[in-house]
């Protein structure tokens, strides 16, 4: 019931257009108090950090004016996966070859889709971001759009400060919320981060306990080295239009890629090793380019393409992060 209570009042706060925002931002800051206490937050934790937290106009305007939103697929990709980032990430890999090659080995996660991941999160740790962590969240959950989805976020992150296994000293990243050189999200880190090199403190800002902790996640999330991410198609005009897939938020329509063989122009020079594999087609343009042709770009797309959607959920990151990953492969 406190957690119904707590929702329905950030709902009140958000219609009323952060009117008198500071008036506002205080009322939630203590309406929230409460909820963290009964969600099992000690209160010391609570008063070294919520009250010191900030409203930060600048968030929402990130979050309603995201890449994803608005750049066109080519666009999106040719930005993400140039070759200056290959070159950045191949001296990346040259520097820690051990640690990566070590990692690869026991959790079975291709090197070059962990390189291709930190690329476009952080490009190789020198952008983590330079926000106010706790500020952000509570903004974020201050804010109506997805208010229950960062107060969530916001109590993971009090209850890993609680926990001592972060230093809320040290909370700067993403607009978002998201920390260190993957950019992961309080409760990633409370569900996947490792504390590999056993120093009692997950540091995320280390390659060690990063690398580690993002080979976990992708391994507990079902990526499986033997099976592709997606091939570019050239899709046939008389394809249903109920196949055709343009949010990431669930892939619809899934069959055997052999299914979608008789809707695909080039699908005998895709080299699919496994025909009886499952597949959505999707046509990412469509959402952000009301004019755009459906059937250009398009992709057919596996299982490993809807883990990397698991850790981003947008089409066009997933694109990204696989092309940039077999670039990588390529060169190694």
């Amino acid at each position: 019931m406190r957690l119904i209570s707590f929702f329905l009042l950030i709902l009140f706060y958000s219609f009323n257009a952060y009117s008198n925002i500071d008036t506002e931002f205080e009322k939630w800051k203590n309406e929230f108090k409460i909820f963290a206490l009964a969600n099992g937050v000690s209160e010391k934790t609570y008063l070294k950090t919520i009250p010191k937290v900030k409203f930060l106009p600048k968030v929402i305007e990130y979050d309603r004016f995201q890449p994803e939103f608005y750049e066109d697929t080519k666009t999106y990709i040719s930005k993400r996966t140039s070759e200056a980032k290959v070159k950045k990430g191949l001296e990346f890999y040259n520097n820690n070859k051990d640690l990566i090659n070590e990692i690869e080995t026991k959790y079975k996660i291709d090197k070059e889709l962990l390189l291709a991941l930190m690329g476009i999160e952080t490009n190789f740790g020198t952008y983590v971001g330079k926000m106010d962590i706790l500020s952000s969240l509570a903004t974020l959950s201050f804010d109506k759009r997805r208010s229950e989805f960062f107060s969530n976020e916001l109590l993971t992150l009090l209850k890993l400060i609680d926990q001592n296994l972060v230093n809320y000293e040290t909370l700067y990243g993403s607009w978002a919320g998201a920390f260190g050189f993957f950019q992961f999200m309080p409760s990633t880190i409370q569900n996947y981060a490792i504390d590999y090199n056993k120093d009692d403190f997950i540091d995320l800002k280390n390659p060690i306990d990063a690398y580690a902790s993002a080979a976990n996640y992708l391994n507990k999330i079902g990526w499986n080295n033997t099976e592709p991410c997606y091939y570019k198609i050239d899709l046939k005009k008389d394809i249903p239009k109920k196949y055709l897939n343009v949010s990431a938020k669930k892939l619809h329509n899934k069959n055997k890629a052999n299914f979608f063989k008789k809707y695909i122009n080039n699908y005998s020079k895709l080299e699919i090793s496994g025909e009886n594999l499952l597949s959505s087609i999707i046509t990412p343009d469509k959402d952000i380019i009301p004019d755009a042709e459906t059937l250009n770009p398009a992709y057919i797309v596996f299982g490993n393409y809807e883990v990397i959607l698991k850790w981003n959920r947008s089409l066009r990151f997933g694109l990204a992060v696989c092309t940039l990953k077999d670039k990588f492969k390529n060169e190694l």
